[in-house]
């Protein structure tokens, strides 16, 4: 297994934020996991929601992404492959987790979870890692993947 790559951004306002999901998009393949974590208000929502319409306009699809917090799960098909946006604040219970299918999506779709930790002993080993923070007006992102994929984000904002 390739050792893992850290990135380290600083997103001073909303566009820089869905300007760094937009650039990941194209590099997501069926299986992949994204576990978005981060205080209320980080920005988790609006990268995923960056990300999926990144990969929805690729394939001319045009979709109002809703948050998925009432829903628990939103899924989109991009032509490709399904996209899965989670939120799990609300689950209190690992094993909801299957109740909702995201056990079969981790296999076959491109998953964005909200709130991982929900997730306990059933989060994806190889999944990349994005934590949003807020500093002062500005986020932080510092994403981790034992995956090569990641090190364009670093290439594409130095």
């Amino acid at each position: 297994m390739p050792s893992p790559t850290t990135v380290h951004l600083i997103l001073p306002g909303p566009d820089d934020t869905s300007a760094v999901a937009s650039q990941l998009a194209p590099y997501l393949r069926p299986g992949d996991c994204l576990l978005l974590t981060g205080s209320l208000g980080a920005g988790k929502t609006h990268f995923a929601r960056a990300l999926i319409q990144k990969r929805l306009s690729e394939s001319g699809i045009w979709e109002d992404i809703p948050s998925p917090t009432y829903t628990l799960v939103q899924t989109y098909d991009d032509g490709v492959c399904e996209i899965w946006h989670a939120d799990l604040y609300r689950l209190s219970d690992p094993h909801e987790i299957i109740e909702l299918g995201l056990d079969d999506a981790f296999e076959k779709a491109i998953t964005i979870i909200e709130w991982p930790d929900r997730l306990g002993e059933l989060a994806p080993k190889n999944a990349l890692q994005i934590t949003l923070s807020v500093e002062g007006d500005s986020r932080t992102l510092a994403a981790n993947w034992n995956d090569p994929r990641i090190a364009h984000l670093a290439a594409q904002n130095e």
